[in-house]
């Protein structure tokens, strides 16, 4: 590939992923309906018409804010080791991610809510639906071999809890208790206590403190 081809392509791929950042956080910020094209750009550094050439139209927008959630999701690295050792690792890596991908949690948690994206929503679960059975299939066999009556379930209730933290991480940021919640959770499993913290940048916790949506204020807000 010539010099300046390979340059063209790398700007290209840059714009792309400037469009999509900015989407993620004005999707966040102002729900999809309160986010035009032209802010986005805006909000990206580019040209208007680079939105049409990368996505074609905001419906196609939402659709790779969504498929960037759903690689997020399933590029959580897989723990090795005894059943106890893969389940704390699938724990720890999902509640890391929460905190890394705050604002496309948000924007999506507002997409699987809203009757006008819902539809989109479920097409993208659908575009992913090999990688969602076999992420399933992997927690399924680590509660089998954890002697669980029924795997199918308790994987539904884990996916269930780890969503419900994430989403009031989502409302309450610094006020949630986000490496408490981690730590309650190895306790529900019977996992051992973590060693170390997780890599993330949290508040430290006021044991008397109350989660408040004033918290996850950013401060232009």
């Amino acid at each position: 590939m010539a010099r300046s081809d390979e340059h063209n392509r790398a700007a290209r791929e840059r714009s792309r992923e400037a469009i999509l950042r900015a989407a993620v956080d004005l999707f966040a910020e102002r729900g999809v309906s309160g986010a035009s094209i032209a802010e986005i750009t805006r909000r990206a550094g580019v040209a208007q018409g680079l939105a049409n050439y990368h996505f074609g139209n905001k419906e196609r927008l939402i659709a790779a804010v969504l498929d960037r959630w759903f690689e997020t999701l399933f590029g959580i690295p897989q723990a090795e080791g005894s059943a106890d050792d893969r389940l704390a690792g699938i724990i720890d890596g999902a509640l890391t991610a929460t905190g890394y991908a705050l604002p496309v949690q948000r924007a999506v948690f507002a997409m699987q809510q809203q009757p006008t994206t819902h539809r989109l929503y479920a097409e993208a679960e659908e575009r992913h639906a090999e990688e969602a059975r076999a992420s399933e299939d992997i927690v399924r066999g680590i509660f089998r071999e954890r002697g669980t009556a029924d795997p199918a379930l308790e994987e539904i209730m884990l996916r269930s809890t780890l969503e419900g933290i994430f989403m009031k991480y989502a409302v309450y940021g610094d006020t949630y208790p986000l490496e408490d919640a981690r730590r309650w959770m190895h306790r529900l499993y019977g996992l051992p206590e973590p060693q170390a913290p997780l890599p993330l940048q949290l508040a430290p916790r006021d044991p008397d403190a109350r989660t408040r949506a004033s918290g996850a204020l950013r401060a232009e807000e």
